[in-house]
C-alpha cells in the first residue's frame, strides 16, 4: 500500500496540505496517510482530528520518507535530502521561477508535481490551486485594506453629516481581482477596475464594479487561460489611467501577474505620491517584483506622503483553515486522477494532458517546461470580403411582408366594422386598438422577463369566467354542465397564472422568495 505524508511547513507559513476531511477521502482512495506531528496545528487542525480520519501520526523525518509527500511550500535543500528513492513530491514548486529547485529535485531519483502548474483548462478547474489561492488572497487583501483604512467603506448619512463612501481601483480582473471587487462592492465600497481583456467587463459588472476600459487598437486573447504581457501603446494609456485614478481612489489593490516573468510595474512613484493620505495600496505581486513603486515583499511600508503601501505575500495563509482546505481539496481531486483504479496505487499517464502538464520531474529526469496547453482561440476571421459584408442570414417574414400583412389585417378589421351590426363594431375597434397596444407593449419587455409576463397573459385572459358564470343561470342541463366546467379551468388558469408570477418574479428579488 502507497503512503502518503503530510510533512509540516516551515515557520511563517500557516496552511497544511490537507486537513482532516480530505484525509477521509484520500485513505478511501487505498492509501495510507501519516501526519508529520502538530503539523496541522497552525490551521486549527489537532493531530487527534487526524487520526479520526484515518491518519497515523508520526515524527518529521518519518513523514518525509513517505512514498508520496504533501507539501504546500517549495522543499528546502534539506528536505530534498530526506525523500526516499523513488518518491513523489506534490506542493507549490513554482517551476516558471526556480530552475533552480527544478534542477536540485532532478538530481534525486524522483517525480515531482508542482500544483501550481495546473493547466488553465476545464477539466482541470477541480485541482487548479493558483485559483484557489487566489480568491482566498483577494478577499484578503480588502479585508488588510479595511484594517488600514481610517473610514467606513460604505457611504452613510448620518446626524453629525454625510459619510462618502471610499473609492477602490482594482488593477487586474482575474480570480484575487474578482474577489477583490466583489469584496469592496459588498462592502459598499465604489469600485473600478481595469484589466487588458475586454471581456472580463461584463464579470466586473455583475459584481458592483466599474469596468474601466483601456482604449487601444490590440485587442488580448489568451491561449492557456494566463495573462500575457501587454503591448506599449497599452501600457502608455493604462499609465494615465492609473495616474488618473491614483489621485481619485482610497485604496489601489494590483494583481497583475505574467507566468514565468517578473510582475509588470503599473503604480509608479509618482503615482504613489499624488495619492491622499491615508490612502492604502495592496500589492499582491509584491513575492515576484511588484506592481507598485516602493512596495516590499512581505512588508508594510508608509511612504512620506502617508500612504500604506502592504506587500503581503501571506495573503492566503491569512486565512490558513479556509485555505488548507481549499488546497487539500484540490490535492485530492489530483489524486483521484491519478488514482483511477482507487487502489492506492499512483499512475502517472503522460498522454493526459493535465498530468503532463503538472509534472516537472519524473523519475529524476527533468521535463520542465510543458508543451503548450490551447485552451481557447481567437474568433475566426471572414474568408473574403463578400462574407463580411454580406448581412446575417434572417429567418421568416420580412419587414415588407410583415407591414403589408398588418395593414390588410386592419383594413379586415375595419371593413368589418363598417358592414357589421351593433354592437360588434365597438367590439372590433376595442380588439383592434388592443392588438396594437399590446403589440408595442410586449416588444419592450425584456426577454428575462417573458415567462412571468406570459403567466400574467394567462390569468388575465381568464376573464372568461365571467361568461362562464353568467351561464350557469342559463336554462339546459347540458349548457349549465358545460359552464361549471368553463368555471373550474378558468379558475385554474387565473389562480395558477398568478401563482407561477409570484414564483418568476421572486426570483429577481433579493432574499427568498416566500
Amino acid at each position: 500500500m502507497t503512503r502518503i505524508g503530510i510533512v509540516a511547513e516551515p515557520p511563517g507559513e500557516n496552511r497544511v496540505a490537507a486537513t482532516p476531511l480530505t484525509v477521509q477521502k484520500i485513505v478511501a482512495l487505498g492509501y495510507e496517510v501519516v501526519l508529520a506531528a502538530g503539523a496541522g496545528a497552525a490551521s486549527a487542525f489537532p493531530d487527534q482530528a487526524y487520526a479520526d480520519a484515518g491518519a497515523t501520526v508520526v515524527d518529521e523525518a518519518t513523514a518525509w520518507a513517505a512514498d508520496v509527500v504533501l507539501t504546500i511550500a517549495p522543499p528546502q535543500p534539506a528536505d530534498i535530502a530526506r525523500l526516499s528513492d523513488d518518491a513523489t513530491l506534490i506542493g507549490m514548486l513554482s517551476p516558471a521561477l526556480r530552475p533552480d529547485l527544478v534542477e536540485a529535485l532532478s538530481t534525486r531519483g524522483i517525480t515531482a508535481l508542482a500544483m501550481d502548474a495546473v493547466p488553465r483548462i476545464s477539466r482541470a478547474q477541480s485541482m487548479d490551486v493558483l485559483s484557489s489561492m487566489a480568491n482566498i488572497s483577494g478577499y484578503r487583501a480588502v479585508v488588510e485594506a479595511a484594517h488600514e483604512f481610517g473610514r467606513f467603506f460604505t457611504g452613510q448619512v448620518t446626524a453629525a453629516g454625510k459619510v462618502p463612501p471610499a473609492k477602490v481601483l482594482v488593477a487586474g480582473a482575474g480570480v484575487a481581482g474578482l474577489a477583490a471587487i466583489g469584496t469592496a462592492s459588498s462592502l459598499g465600497a465604489v469600485v473600478r477596475a481595469t484589466d487588458p481583456r475586454p471581456e472580463v467587463a461584463d464579470q466586473v459588472r455583475s459584481i458592483g464594479g466599474e469596468y474601466l476600459a483601456v482604449e487601444v487598437a490590440e485587442q488580448m486573447v489568451s491561449s492557456d487561460g494566463y495573462a500575457k504581457a501587454t503591448s506599449e501603446a497599452y501600457d502608455r494609456r493604462a499609465a494615465e489611467i492609473y495616474s488618473e485614478q491614483a489621485a481619485d481612489v482610497d485604496i489601489i489593490i494590483t494583481t497583475a501577474l505574467i507566468p514565468g516573468r517578473p510582475a509588470p510595474r503599473l503604480i509608479t512613484a509618482d503615482d504613489v505620491a499624488r495619492m491622499k493620505p491615508g490612502s492604502v495600496i495592496v500589492d499582491m505581486a509584491a513575492a515576484q517584483g511588484g506592481n507598485v513603486a516602493g512596495s516590499v515583499a512581505g512588508e508594510r511600508v508608509v511612504t512620506d506622503n502617508g500612504v500604506v503601501i502592504l506587500g503581503y505575500t501571506d495573503l492566503a495563509g491569512r486565512l490558513p483553515a479556509q485555505a488548507s482546505q481549499l488546497y487539500g481539496t484540490n490535492v485530492l481531486n489530483l489524486l483521484k486522477l491519478l488514482t483511477p483504479g482507487k487502489d492506492g496505487r499512483m499512475v502517472l499517464d503522460f498522454d493526459d494532458v493535465v498530468q503532463r502538464g503538472v509534472t516537472v520531474v519524473r523519475d529524476g529526469r527533468s521535463t520542465w517546461p510543458p508543451p503548450p496547453v490551447q485552451v481557447s482561440a481567437a474568433p475566426p476571421a471572414r474568408t473574403t470580403d463578400a462574407a463580411a459584408a454580406a448581412p446575417p442570414a434572417k429567418t421568416g417574414l420580412s419587414r415588407t411582408a410583415r407591414t403589408a400583412l398588418a395593414v390588410a389585417g386592419a383594413a379586415v378589421l375595419f371593413g368589418l366594422s363598417a358592414i357589421a351590426p351593433e354592437p360588434l363594431p365597438q367590439h372590433l375597434t376595442v380588439l383592434t386598438l388592443s392588438v396594437v397596444v399590446g403589440f408595442y407593449v410586449i416588444s419592450k419587455v425584456t426577454h428575462a422577463l417573458h415567462t412571468p409576463l406570459m403567466s400574467v397573459t394567462n390569468a388575465i385572459s381568464g376573464i372568461i369566467i365571467v361568461g362562464a358564470i353568467v351561464q350557469l343561470a342559463a336554462p339546459g342541463l347540458v349548457v349549465q354542465i358545460l359552464a361549471a366546467v368553463a368555471v373550474l379551468l378558468a379558475s385554474i388558469n387565473i389562480f395558477g397564472g398568478f401563482a407561477v408570477t409570484r414564483r418568476m418574479l421572486g426570483m429577481f428579488s433579493k432574499g427568498d422568495a416566500r
